[in-house]
């Protein structure tokens, strides 16, 4: 029995193969280029594991090592550092860390989601991206306007078409250098809006006939573009053992310090689904928009916020609405408001 790991890096990969005994094989740096995972893997019995380290280049990675007939198992490394305890750092101590870990049966691994998953999963990720980068122009347009004591208090929005119209008078009212910057940032706006409205066509082809994507709109607060997110990124709903595990998952349960009788709960963990986090954050704000159509969001709302404050409020309504999304997508029913206890 053969034990393998790649401690993955952006230009190279150094993989090690020990034996049975902690006995290396075979161990080397492998330059990255296609082709290269496989050829070293040739040497090794098929269908063996092979722990990946790695941050954000693993897809090739994986598929490299799922063509050449092997069973990737992507680390979780923060964990599997703590796990291996070493002081000092070396890919070669990482690997055989990491390959200790397997012989033991305590490598500890996280969800590799399917090629079809990983793909879909670039288009709502990208508007997030763009939608970001629109709203820092926005803000430094704003920004500039500010810093000469000018405003448009009638216009409600600066870059509609009512807005951009203002926007021309008052251009006329800056400075020439500033005025050749603030029209090149309106010029990469137009860009950005065009980019955005095309990857939003594409998503609403993709998505908009699926299931799960049905389901969740049913939620508050969940639109189409929240609905793809969260779909996108859940994956494989069966794979959390409980609603509780998914939302500690999307980030919206908070750290909990228990010691001497007294119980203090902190801030989310960092180290979780941002993508999923923001989504649920987003759909939570938007549900209290609505006033008191959902009854149970606005009673939580109202209820925390009268203890802990706005933000924790917020937060207690997301982890209320990624359970939720747990149980419709387990099963297969849209979202029902929860039901009022009757005791006193």
């Amino acid at each position: 029995m053969e034990y393998i790991s790649f401690d993955v890096h952006r230009k190279y990969t150094w993989a090690t193969v020990e034996d049975q005994a902690a006995q290396v094989v075979r161990e080397r740096r492998i330059d990255h280029r296609h082709g290269a995972l496989r050829r070293f893997l040739s040497g090794c019995e098929p269908g063996l594991s092979v722990a990946v380290e790695t941050v954000g280049n693993w897809y090739w990675v994986v598929d490299e090592i799922e063509e050449g007939g092997f069973e990737p198992k992507l680390v979780n490394a923060r964990l599997a550092k703590l796990m291996i305890g070493q002081v000092n750092k070396t890919d070669k101590l990482d690997n055989r860390g990491l390959n200790r870990l397997q012989r033991a049966g305590t490598l500890p691994t996280v969800w590799i989601p399917p090629a079809a998953v990983r793909d879909a999963r670039e288009l709502p990720r990208t508007r997030m991206m763009l939608v970001g980068q629109r709203t820092q122009l926005k803000n430094r347009v704003h920004s500039t306007l500010a810093k000469y004591g000018l405003n448009l208090p009638e216009v409600s929005d600066l870059f509609g078409r009512a807005g951009r119209q203002a926007l021309s008078r008052l251009m006329k009212q800056l400075p020439p250098n500033t005025v050749q910057a603030t029209q090149a940032v309106l010029g990469h706006l137009e860009g950005l809006e065009q980019a955005i409205t095309a990857v939003q066509q594409r998503i609403s082809e993709v998505f908009q006939d699926s299931a799960e994507n049905k389901l969740l709109r049913s939620l508050p607060g969940v639109g189409p573009i929240l609905a793809v997110v969260i779909a996108t990124e859940i994956g494989a709903c069966a794979r959390f053992g409980s609603a509780e595990r998914f939302a500690s998952y999307a980030g919206t349960v908070p750290r909990i310090h228990a010691s001497g009788g007294k119980s203090y709960a902190g801030r989310v963990r960092m180290d979780v689904n941002a993508y999923l986090k923001w989504a649920f954050v987003e759909a939570a704000n938007a549900a209290l928009l609505q006033g008191d159509r959902y009854g149970h969001v606005r009673r939580l709302y109202d209820r925390i916020r009268a203890r802990r404050g706005h933000g924790k409020a917020v937060v207690a309504v997301a982890r209320h609405l990624a359970e939720a999304a747990y149980w419709v997508l387990t099963k297969q029913e849209p979202y029902q408001e929860p039901r009022r206890s009757t005791r006193g």
